[in-house]
């Protein structure tokens, strides 16, 4: 208490501190005053009215102890007087033990009176009943096998509660109902016979259907009596619980799983198709079976049995089972399409379950799959691997039967606009379409996989196209009368890596739906450029053709014979352009490309010439003939690749210029002027060398050898900067052994 009174002091304390701490504030004093005692008085008004309710609580709780204790007392009084009176009763029961028995044995004699008619009436009543039961009256067979059924079983029951013991009794009146159960059994299977065809039966006669419903249901309450009066007497008949709702379940799950089943006609061996009419049968009958079951079969059965709900879990549980042994089948590629196409599509679209026929009872979201997603993934990579392989072989035997096309003494076909092609792109792409379509089918994931591979095997197919390809220019290259197409068929496989470019856009463009998937295939090899350089091998292969027939006319360039007459540059001219009406098959960017390269080759070629010695000039007149020779052929090949590149928006002049320059170095008549003009020539074409000077100088045949040297040390010593858009022309061109120093001589 002392403790809690200075606390009680201390807190008052506080209080009055942080009411008086201002000294305009000691003038409230006596208002504090009066409010501190308000809530004193407050705060002990509750106190004792809290104290009170306790009180009168506590009062009451006692009272009612002090009831309950009298109460106690005189139960206490009254069982004691119950067990005197039960004491005093004992002798009174024992003398009734007669009374008891007499009234068993009445009660007895009473159930075997008022059976006494079903009991010698049973042998007719069987006949009865077997006589409906084979018309097909099953309602009034099932009425009469009822009334056998109940004389037997309450015979059974008075006589197990008189003698439970008594087996011998019991026998006896089983045996002579013994015809009851066969008749039971027989009625049972021409039920089960109804359900079995019930889809049938349900469009046919639904009142028969009605019937046997109708007796199934009497049985189940019949066994729910029967398991109620069990509880009390502990007597079961022979033969119950029947259960016959649930073996109807039973024979309907039966008849799902056989009509499934039943569905395969033929085998992989008679019919290649097998799998596709067995799972387009399953579809139909699955469909019609539930359609049927929605419309007709809900009317015959009550709706607790919830008939269509159960159907269709019997139906998709089949289904499950027979699709998972198929799986387990070693199906071919196309099989597993359709197993898989029929299980993750067809399976849920309006073709099946989400029929409107069978809408709203029928929600596809709220299926199970039919076949695991472990399974489907081994039945994916099977596909994936046998899709593979077949690709592979594909390929392989589309690029040989292009290659015996190769050897063919007659032209390849053209395309709508003229240019030559084989069949190759149409032929590969064809097959790559045709898998993509029916991965479609499957699901986005295995498209965008199948699409992966096609185009990884399309990366390692170009590179035997190649190989192939640069074969072929070999095998020519050998015996150049044969191919006998050979500049046809090199035309048109540059032609197909641009088809196949096209192509492979097209695809991509056409099965990639998004960027997430554009990326999966972007991460693949990219083929342009493989396709880039078979084109550019057989543009080079074209051009080195040309080339064999024009060596014999370049040999003659800057020769005594060409000075004098020659017509070698003509005989080019012609030989290039009749080339180029074959080359004008080629598709526009290879064509673009092999124009600008022939050009460029033919003026290296001609300064190759040049560069070659062939001939010194003794003159001034010479080196003018020459020289103006020279410009005349720069600008009649000029003239030739404008025309060739008629239509590609290019400079073709600048290549013949090179020549032009040179020609221009030849004829310069005042040889004081040669470092200018040599000068002048190495700015603008960086890659000449020194050897090239001189060539250049050995072919004017005037320049002595100072200024030879002194020209050589000043172009060494000066710095030229190439133009970026430079080609270089000079670079590929090998003087002769023959070195300055001894020309110099």
């Amino acid at each position: 208490m002392k403790e809690t009174d200075r606390e009680a002091v201390a807190t008052a304390v506080q209080r009055v501190a942080g009411m008086l701490q201002r000294p305009d504030q000691l003038d409230k004093v006596e208002q504090y005053r009066r409010r501190e005692a308000r809530k004193k008085a407050s705060v002990e008004a509750r106190l004792k009215a809290a104290i009170q309710s306790q009180l009168d609580g506590v009062r009451t709780g006692l009272s009612q102890l002090h009831n309950a204790l009298n109460d106690v007392k005189d139960i206490q009084q009254s069982l004691a007087d119950v067990s005197k009176d039960w004491r005093q009763s004992i002798n009174t029961i024992e003398s009734l033990k007669d009374v008891k028995d007499a009234v068993v044995q009445h009660s007895q004699l009473a159930a075997a009176v008022e059976n006494l008619k079903n009991i010698f009436s049973v042998p007719e009543i069987v006949r009865e009943t077997q006589d409906l039961i084979e018309q097909g009256a099953l309602l009034q067979a099932h009425r009469k096998l009822m009334d056998l059924e109940c004389s037997r079983d309450g015979l059974m029951c008075e006589q197990y509660r008189m003698d439970s013991g008594n087996t011998r009794d019991m026998t006896l009146i089983h045996g002579y109902f013994g015809s009851t159960q066969g008749l039971s059994d027989e009625l049972a299977k021409q039920l089960w016979m109804v359900l079995q065809r019930s889809l049938v039966t349900v469009r046919r006669d639904p009142t028969l259907l009605v019937s046997v419903v109708r007796i199934i249901e009497r049985e189940e309450k019949i066994d729910r009596r029967i398991l109620d009066r069990k509880k009390q007497t502990g007597f079961v008949p022979p033969g119950r619980p029947k259960n016959w709702k649930e073996k109807m379940f039973a024979i309907l799950d039966r008849t799902v799983t056989t009509r499934i089943e039943g569905t395969q006609a033929d085998t992989r061996e008679s019919d290649k198709m097998w799998l596709v009419r067995h799972l387009e049968i399953i579809r139909k009958y699955v469909l019609d079976d539930l359609i049927v079951a929605k419309n007709l079969m809900v009317q015959c059965f009550p709706p607790h049995y919830e008939i269509f709900k159960n159907l269709l879990r019997m139906y998709h549980q089949a289904l499950s089972t027979r699709m998972q042994d198929l799986a387990s089948e070693d199906l071919e590629a196309n099989e597993i399409v359709s197993l898989l196409t029929w299980v993750l599509n067809t399976y849920k679209s309006v073709e099946m379950m989400g029929n409107m026929e069978l809408a709203p009872e029928v929600d596809v979201n709220a299926l199970e799959p039919l076949l695991s997603p472990d399974v489907v993934s081994q039945l994916l990579d099977t596909y994936m691997s046998t899709l593979t392989s077949n690709i592979i072989a594909w390929l392989r035997k589309a690029l040989e039967t292009d290659k015996k096309d190769w050897s063919k003494d007659t032209e390849p076909e053209a395309d709508q606009d003229g240019y030559y092609q084989t069949t190759l792109p149409a032929i590969v792409f064809q097959m790559f379409e045709q898998n993509l379509q029916v991965a479609s089918q499957i699901s986005e994931e295995l498209k965008t996989k199948v699409l992966v591979l096609c185009l990884q095997q399309m990366n390692s197919f170009l590179s035997r196209y190649r190989d192939e390809a640069q074969l072929y220019k070999e095998e020519h290259l050998r015996n150049r009368q044969h191919p006998h197409c050979y500049v046809q068929y090199m035309i048109a496989i540059i032609n197909n890596c641009q088809t196949f470019k096209e192509s492979i856009v097209s695809l991509k463009k056409k099965y990639l739906k998004n960027e997430a998937e554009e990326g999966v295939c972007l991460s693949q090899p990219s083929m342009d450029g493989i396709l880039d350089a078979i084109a550019k091998e057989g543009c080079s292969s074209l051009l080195e053709e040309v080339f064999l027939d024009l060596e014999q006319h370049l040999n003659e360039l800057m020769t005594k014979k060409w000075l004098v007459g020659s017509n070698a540059v003509d005989t080019i001219c012609v030989t290039v352009e009749d080339y180029f009406n074959d080359f004008a098959k080629i598709k526009r960017p290879y064509k673009k490309r092999m124009t600008a390269e022939a050009h460029r080759r033919v003026v290296v070629e001609y300064l190759r010439a040049v560069m070659q010695k062939r001939i010194s000039f003794r003159s001034p007149e010479e080196r003018k003939e020459g020289a103006e020779k020279m410009v005349r052929e720069a600008e009649q090949l000029c003239f030739l690749f404008r025309k060739l590149a008629s239509g590609f928006g290019e400079d073709v002049d600048a290549y013949c210029d090179t020549i032009i320059a040179v020609a221009e170095v030849i004829k310069l008549t005042d040889p004081s002027l040669l470092y200018l003009e040599f000068s002048t020539l190495v700015t603008k074409y960086p890659d000449i060398r020194e050897d090239h000077i001189g060539a250049l100088l050995a072919m004017r045949g005037d320049a002595s050898r100072d200024m030879k040297q002194t020209i050589i040390e000043s172009l060494e010593q000066g710095s030229t900067q190439a133009n970026p858009n430079y080609v270089p022309l000079f670079r590929e061109i090998v003087v002769p052994s023959l070195n300055v120093a001894k020309l110099l001589k």
